[in-house]
């Protein structure tokens, strides 16, 4: 394939391209940035591409890699390391929320509002943030799965409604 008809046929994949970068990265700003990183490396790379070869799929193939290259480089730099005395930051309680006289009033609270569901709200909300899933908690309860759902969702809007002059 010549470079022109390689330029102008990535240029013809451009708002399918878009569209696709969009759905990986849910935000228009990181989509126009993944579109750009994409175009760059498939230039870059044409003489790659092998000639009767699906050029479509060649290019979002290379979008979906930089995608993925991108989130696992983001993801190499939140990571934290630790280099306190005795690991103290790694030995704290990270998501307890419990820290900070605050942080166990809030708990409590959140605590006694849940407590004072009923119980058909109370047990299928508890159970979900104990980690059960919403076909085990059907199961275990011997409800249809949508109404399991749905009282964790009703308990959950009750708890936002409860709380919401702490945000």
């Amino acid at each position: 394939m010549g470079s022109a008809k390689f330029q102008s046929n990535l240029m013809n994949l451009q708002d399918n391209l878009l569209n696709f970068a969009y759905m990986l990265t849910s935000n228009r700003d990181d989509a126009y940035d993944l579109l750009q990183d994409t175009t760059l490396k498939a230039l870059e790379n044409e003489d790659k591409f092998a000639e009767n070869t699906n050029f479509k799929g060649w290019v979002f193939t290379i979008m979906r890699n930089v995608f993925i290259n991108n989130y696992r480089r983001g993801m190499r730099t939140a990571t934290i390391v630790d280099t306190t005395e005795n690991l103290y930051h790694l030995n704290l309680s990270q998501d307890s929320g419990l820290e900070t006289p605050e942080g166990s009033l809030g708990a409590s609270e959140i605590s006694d509002a849940i407590n004072s569901f009923a119980d058909e709200y109370r047990i299928p909300f508890s159970m979900h943030v104990a980690g059960y899933k919403y076909n085990e908690i059907a199961e275990q309860m011997n409800l249809p799965l949508g109404t399991v759902k749905s009282r964790i969702f009703f308990a959950r809007k009750k708890l936002q409604e409860r709380f919401a002059d702490h945000r």
